[in-house]
């Protein structure tokens, strides 16, 4: 019979030294060579708190606190992914001390003396469910990973890695309702890139997936914060959301952003500048009952048409309600 334990470590905690001895042979004999060992409760903590061993072989009565202390502070320390076997070691066999180990934290029991032939049994059955319970972790992690990456992808958009329209839509309601707790403004600043479908035309569309990931790229430099939002609103057009950023402030950003995309020099021939630009129109307001996202977001919109019709590459600041 193969009694090889592979890459557990386990700690005994024993004041018996003949006792140690002899679970020493054991675990040799089941290739585990260097168990960690514990004379008293208080060092077991202090062990397990440092080297978080797979299985603990517990007595029950030690010189200091007893092995069901012992069991329940463990517990306690273990960790969210963590788990240790625990093993009573005790010369008490009743169903009341059984019962008492299991509410202590334990999960199996050893009767002094020890049998061999038992101890490799039950470590092996130990062996078992510490692979069993790595494997859960193993599976969890990738699941949470997964699920995470899920939720970005659903949350960003595909082509440019900034925020998408589901995403910019949650955020805009959760920043709206703590700006009107705040009784602080929130702004929007709509943005398009200056004759779009021309430059796609002319240019191709593998150009135009280059240009708008070089201006989302410009326009998420904009919103550092975690009261802002760079988004793709859809096609051509982006949002950025300044919480707690009035007319005025939002009036700067937008220019910077204008500038800082003018500054990529990306050629267009349908514009003024012979570079690509946008337009930006810029609405603030103090969140209230009376007042509502969507008319914001029209009013937003609204100065954006007006920055466009007064020819494009340019900033406008537009008025709540007004479209």
């Amino acid at each position: 019979m193969n009694n090889k334990v592979e890459a557990l470590k386990i700690l005994v905690v024993e004041d018996s030294k003949v006792t140690v001895k002899v679970l020493r042979n054991y675990l040799a004999a089941m290739h585990v060579s260097a168990p960690l060992i514990a004379e008293s409760g208080r060092q077991a903590l202090e062990i397990y708190e440092r080297e978080r061993p797979d299985v603990v072989l517990l007595d029950i009565k030690l010189p200091d606190i007893d092995g069901f202390e012992v069991a329940r502070q463990i517990r306690k320390m273990e960790g969210e992914q963590e788990w240790a076997a625990i093993i009573f070691l005790t010369a008490m066999n009743t169903d009341e001390d059984l019962a008492r180990g299991i509410a202590a934290g334990g999960d199996d029991y050893l009767v002094k003396p020890v049998s061999e032939i038992v101890f490799h049994a039950k470590v092996r059955a130990m062996q078992r469910l510490v692979g069993m319970q790595r494997k859960l972790v193993d599976v969890t992690q990738k699941l949470d990973g997964a699920n995470a990456e899920l939720l970005r992808l659903s949350t960003t958009d595909a082509l440019t890695g900034i925020a998408n329209r589901r995403s910019l839509d949650h955020f805009m309601e959760r920043e709206w309702r703590r700006c009107l707790r705040m009784k602080k403004p929130l702004a929007l600043v709509m943005m398009d890139i200056d004759y779009f479908k021309l430059f796609n035309d002319k240019y191709g569309h593998q150009a135009g997936d280059d240009c708008l990931k070089k201006v989302a790229d410009r326009i998420a430099r904009a919103a550092p914060r975690a009261t802002d939002l760079a988004a793709r609103y859809g096609g051509e057009e982006f949002t950025l959301v300044l919480g707690e950023t009035d007319q005025d402030g939002a009036m700067w950003i937008a220019e910077r952003v204008r500038q800082m995309v003018a500054d990529l020099k990306v050629p267009h021939y349908a514009t003024g500048s012979k570079f690509v630009t946008i337009s930006c129109g810029v609405v603030s307001v103090l969140p209230e009952e009376k007042v509502s996202l969507e008319i914001l977001v029209k009013s937003a919109d609204a100065a954006l048409y007006q920055a466009k019709r007064a020819g494009r590459d340019r900033v406008v600041a537009g008025q709540y309600g007004k479209f």
